[in-house]
């Protein structure tokens, strides 16, 4: 088995049910890159759609990255993680890689009008790190005050999937049980 096919990449994810609208997460994401809290300088993004939806989306990672393959300066690419990497020094804030987002989830830095994207906190402020924890990680989770956003791969988003669906197929049978 290759490498690649051993690692599957992690990204954020909002469980709707869950999740108030809140706006901590934009906060505190604006605030740990930038040290000032700025929605608009966020990199996870709410949603609300009245009267009852509220969620939030980042960075899907996506394989074929549409964002990756508008940039015409190639300032865009994959990193390690499967995380979309921005080189500031060649980003000129054209704004393709926005356009281009199938999740709209990319988005311009209002004062340096750079690309930015999810990078699960890995370029947060050295002194935002919690010292109870020692490492950077994604704040927005640490901070949500309903648990509602997490970390997982695919694996585990699939067998969620596969359980809710046996749920639902077996809820006669489920509920005789009971």
């Amino acid at each position: 088995m290759s490498p690649k096919a051993q690692k599957h990449h992690q990204f954020i994810v909002v469980n709707a049910d869950l999740c108030t609208g809140c706006e901590t997460c934009e906060s505190v994401c604006s605030f740990v890159h930038d040290g000032e809290f700025n929605p608009i300088n966020t990199r996870i993004h709410r949603i609300r759609i009245e009267p009852i939806l509220n969620v939030a989306l980042a960075c899907q990672k996506c394989e074929d990255a549409p964002c990756i393959r508008s940039c015409p300066e190639k300032a865009l690419e994959h990193g390690p993680d499967a995380s979309i990497v921005v080189d500031e020094d060649k980003c000129n804030g054209c704004g393709f890689c926005v356009r281009a987002c199938d999740f709209g989830v990319m988005s311009l830095h209002l004062r340096t009008q750079k690309a930015l994207v999810c990078d699960l906190c890995e370029n947060m402020k050295e002194e935002f790190i919690d010292p109870e924890v020692g490492k950077k990680e994604p704040q927005c989770i640490a901070v949500c005050p309903k648990e509602a956003i997490s970390l997982k791969n695919v694996v585990q988003i699939g067998e969620e999937t596969r359980i809710d669906a046996a749920k639902r197929l077996f809820s006669d049978m489920l509920d005789e049980t009971k």
